[in-house]
This record gives C-alpha cells, sequence and structure tokens, in this order.
C-alpha cells in the first residue's frame, strides 16, 4: 500500500482547525489530500451525518404519534406500508452513519482518499461523489465483476 504517501500528504490532528473559504473545493492542482482537503471532507461528512441523525429523529416523532388511526382497511394498509418504508430507509441510513463514520476514522488515522486494496488516490470527483468510498472505480468495477461471476455460479 501506499502508506508513506498517506502519512506524508496529512496531518490528522489538525483537520479540525483549517478554516475552508466560503466555496471552497478540492482540487487536482492541490497535494492530494493536504489539510484542506481532508478538512473539506471531514466537514461534508460530518454534516451529512448530522443531517442524517436530524432525519432520524422526525421519523422517531412521527412514529411516537401513536398507532395508526385510519378505519378503512385500505387507508390503514397505506400507512402501515409507509410505515415500513420509512423505517427501512431508516435502517438504511443507520448502516450508512457506520460508513461515514469509518470514513472520519480514516481522515482521523491519514488513510483517507486512497484505495484499500490498491493504495492509489481515489480521484476526487470520486470522492465528492460518494465520501464514503474506499476503492478507487477501477477496483470498484474489479470487484464488482468478481461478485457477479460467483452470483452467477
Amino acid at each position: 500500500m501506499a502508506s508513506s504517501a498517506k502519512n506524508s500528504s496529512s496531518s490528522s490532528s489538525s483537520t479540525g482547525d483549517i478554516i475552508l473559504e466560503e466555496g471552497y473545493r478540492p482540487s487536482a492542482d492541490e497535494e492530494f489530500m493536504n489539510e484542506r482537503q481532508l478538512a473539506y471532507f471531514k466537514r461534508a461528512l460530518e454534516q451529512w451525518k448530522q443531517d442524517i441523525i436530524e432525519e432520524s429523529k422526525e421519523t422517531l416523532a412521527h412514529l411516537q404519534d401513536g398507532p395508526i388511526q385510519e378505519a378503512d382497511p385500505n387507508d390503514r394498509a397505506s400507512s402501515e406500508s409507509d410505515w415500513g418504508l420509512e423505517l427501512r430507509t431508516r435502517d438504511r441510513q443507520r448502516k450508512l452513519t457506520s460508513k461515514i463514520d469509518a470514513a472520519l476514522h480514516r481522515i482521523e488515522e491519514g488513510e483517507y482518499g486512497y484505495c484499500q486494496v490498491t493504495g492509489e488516490p481515489i480521484s476526487l470527483e470520486r470522492l465528492e461523489a460518494r465520501p464514503i468510498a474506499t476503492m478507487s472505480v477501477e477496483a470498484q468495477e474489479a470487484h464488482e465483476r468478481k461478485e457477479k461471476i460467483s452470483r452467477d455460479q
């Protein structure tokens, strides 16, 4: 792996101290995973997690409103279906928060932004689209091909 590159390009303990100017976006012109980039992704991950927590509080409040009161069986079935969908969504988001926590941990450890398979940098575009990414696009595609082959057998 590229552990020496990881450790030399990050200062994990100070990412919280970096002040990013308004509109800052990581650029390929900068050193990969420098303090500003790490602070940018850390802030994005923490905001994403906070948004999920706020949504889950709203769901909890909605569920605590009481049991479904619709008299009509069709309305009741529709409400129960909606609640089930909401709970499945919250479960997916619970799993997502653990992936966000893992990404934040990788930032602290100086491993964020590097493919866990190849050790190569993950593109900034991929990290922007999916900040919890652990593999480069190429490694992810290879993983999915291997997974599909084993499923088909």
